[in-house]
């Protein structure tokens, strides 16, 4: 479990978070949702320990975070943040290799090659495992760097807007991966996600927030509410029931 106690985030006067609590399950995935400039990736990248905090502790299974080593970290918790930018000339294989770092050191054994063998093979990039990155679309460079991320076999895995300038096809199908390393693998998966409807059906807690701070929290079927969404997002939603999952409308 993540807890996060009395967490602030301020630059100069400028509070970007201010006093937020939350406790994160283990083994399911949460979805961090709110309009821009509410927070969310700050409190992402808090939890990662990429920026830290101005008051309050983010606790890991019961230790301070600021008391794990990096290289505790790096077994624990994969991140990848929303700007993927490289600027050297790799192929799949050999960017999905760096999440094996923390494990190997850069000295790949035979278990690490299965490891990432069995990344490509999840993310179905096995067989375009050689091009290199500049030479991929946008949903297989994102299916690249997530393969990294699931390298890396760590329990927790922080995501900042993994759909990002993805389409439609390519967005389901990373979000049934997410799914599935839940499910299957039981990692605990947190997500900085815009879109409400791919929070509604594949998320199981939702941390709804607004002004840097936390407007709701809970199970997904109790936030996707018209009420709720409308404290939230200030917009008014119609939100319906198709095939067991809710739907939310709000283009008119």
């Amino acid at each position: 479990m993540v807890e996060l106690k009395a967490i602030s985030k301020y630059y100069g006067e400028h509070k970007v978070l201010e006093g937020l609590n939350l406790d994160i399950e283990k083994g399911k995935i949460t979805s961090f949702i709110g309009s821009n400039g509410a927070g969310k990736s700050t409190l992402l990248s808090i939890i990662a320990r990429l920026i830290r905090q101005n008051g309050g502790s983010v606790f890991l299974e019961g230790k301070q975070l600021d008391s794990i080593k990096d290289k505790d970290i790096a077994r624990k918790v994969a991140v990848l943040k929303q700007s993927n930018f490289l600027n050297i000339k790799l192929t799949i294989r050999e960017l999905v290799a760096f999440g094996r770092f923390p494990h190997s050191k850069g000295r790949l054994n035979k278990i690490d090659n299965d490891i990432i063998d069995k990344s490509l093979e999840y993310l179905g990039i096995l067989d375009i495992q050689h091009k290199y990155i500049d030479q991929l679309s946008g949903g297989q460079r994102q299916r690249a760097f997530i393969a990294m991320v699931v390298a890396q076999d760590t329990e927790y895995i922080l995501l900042d807007e993994p759909l990002n300038n993805l389409d439609m096809k390519n967005s389901v199908s990373i979000m049934k991966v997410l799914r599935n390393l839940v499910d299957e693998m039981q990692k605990t998966i947190v997500l900085v996600l815009h879109d409400i409807n791919f929070a509604a059906s594949y998320s199981d807690n939702i941390v709804a927030m607004r002004d840097g701070k936390i407007v709701k929290c809970g199970r997904t079927n109790d936030i996707i509410e018209s009420t709720c969404l409308r404290e939230i997002f200030d917009m008014d939603f119609d939100v319906r029931e198709v095939n067991n999952c809710k739907v939310c409308l709000y283009f008119r």
